[in-house]
């Protein structure tokens, strides 16, 4: 593959929909590379726009907005870096020639909780949680009685944890119902899912191009209200059920086709596993990657766009721990102490133009002699840090 220097007239443009933290990431690695990044986003300024050649802000739910600026600007390859997309856009793309990552059924798949869990286990047959999917309260409490209690309720099409809550009773379900309505997509339909009484949750990076599959050392991670704070690598588990892992996250990636990097989640309990979600793209809880593998999530993801091997060292045992803003600003200030810049530490900070209390800030990284070291001290600098 050649290489040229970025706005190069034959450069390879790669279009960001979705500029958030992991976007930024992406842009960072292709950049590397010499290729030209166009960051695209709801609101100015995202994480992207920092690091970006070009970027726009419109609204990506707009197919005739979407085509519009995919037409201007003739990227070589667009990478959906958001739930909240206009799938009919993407389709539309794809028919106009243009390249999708990893393919736009693929997102349109995985984007809505309903699609991607009936392919899963109703098409490839992937163990998972009792489910069911409603439109009504009504419909809610009736699943919610036949599942059993407690039970998960989500919104079919979200992201980073928005409306979703666990019912531990009947009693709760209204209020269930109130905050999927919190959704950031579509909350007219809802999923409820079985409670798996699970020892630990992991997300297994897998990596493809036509040619290869590679999986990353598994990551541990625990969530807040569907949204990550800590998460770790590797995570300890047993061969049996870490093989089936990766035949599991080998059947739902090769049924999706495409290249790039998908973050597929898993309950474990002893040796039994449990396909819960996916992600076509780089994943939160794989933001620990940046300081243990010579390859980061997001190095991998560009290296797969474009059809390169996908070989990298994992360094040992690291933890990310994610910062949450205290306080609400249109101009906000991280601050860092000097102490988390270490040897074996460090931390990234978004750039994010407004704070808001519960957003994801910032994230620190370090290594540490075993798992529990490192997520003593990613932890250790989390609490260190303010905002303002």
């Amino acid at each position: 593959m050649i290489f040229t220097t970025p706005l190069h007239e034959d450069s390879i443009k790669i279009m960001l929909l979705g500029s958030g933290e992991l976007g930024k990431e992406v842009a960072i690695e292709a950049q590397r590379l010499g290729i030209e990044v166009i960051a695209v986003d709801k609101y100015k300024n995202a994480p992207a726009h920092l690091v970006a050649n070009r970027s726009y802000a419109i609204d990506m739910q707009n197919k005739d907005e979407v085509v519009a600026l995919i037409e201007k600007e003739k990227p070589t390859y667009i990478l959906p870096e958001v739930e909240a997309i206009s799938i009919d856009a993407l389709f539309e793309a794809e028919k106009r020639g243009f390249h999708v990552i990893p393919n736009a059924e693929a997102v349109n798949k995985t984007m809505n909780r309903k699609n991607i869990r009936i392919f899963a286990s109703e098409e490839l047959g992937l163990k998972t949680s009792k489910y069911k999917f409603v439109k009504s309260l009504e419909e809610l409490k009736k699943a919610g009685d036949e599942i059993g209690y407690p039970c998960v309720i989500k919104p079919v099409m979200s992201s980073s944890g928005h409306g979703q809550s666990i019912a531990k009773s009947a009693t709760d379900i209204e209020r269930s119902w109130e905050i999927a309505k919190e959704a950031r997509g579509d909350a007219s339909e809802l999923i409820v899912e079985e409670f798996i009484q699970f020892d630990y949750e992991i997300t297994l990076l897998t990596v493809r191009t036509e040619n290869q599959t590679v999986f990353c050392e598994p990551i541990g991670h625990i969530q807040k209200d569907g949204d990550y704070i800590l998460s770790w690598q590797p995570m300890p588990m047993s061969e049996i059920a870490l093989q089936q892992a990766i035949q599991m996250a080998k059947d739902v990636t090769d049924g999706l086709g495409g290249r790039g990097i998908f973050g597929v989640e898993f309950f474990v309990k002893g040796d039994k596993v449990y396909f819960s979600e996916l992600s076509p793209r780089p994943h939160d809880t794989g933001m620990v990657t940046l300081i243990t593998q010579s390859q980061s999530e997001f190095a991998l993801h560009v290296r797969a766009v474009l059809g390169l091997p996908l070989d990298s060292i994992f360094y040992g045992a690291g933890a990310s721990g994610a910062y949450k803003a205290k306080n609400e600003s249109k101009n906000p200030k991280i601050e860092v102490p000097n102490s988390a810049f270490t040897t074996n530490s460090f931390v990234r900070v978004f750039g994010k133009p407004e704070s808001h209390i519960g957003r994801r800030m910032a994230v620190s990284l370090a290594l540490g002699k075993d798992i529990e070291d490192a997520k003593k001290r990613a932890l250790e600098i989390v609490n260190s840090m303010s905002d303002s």
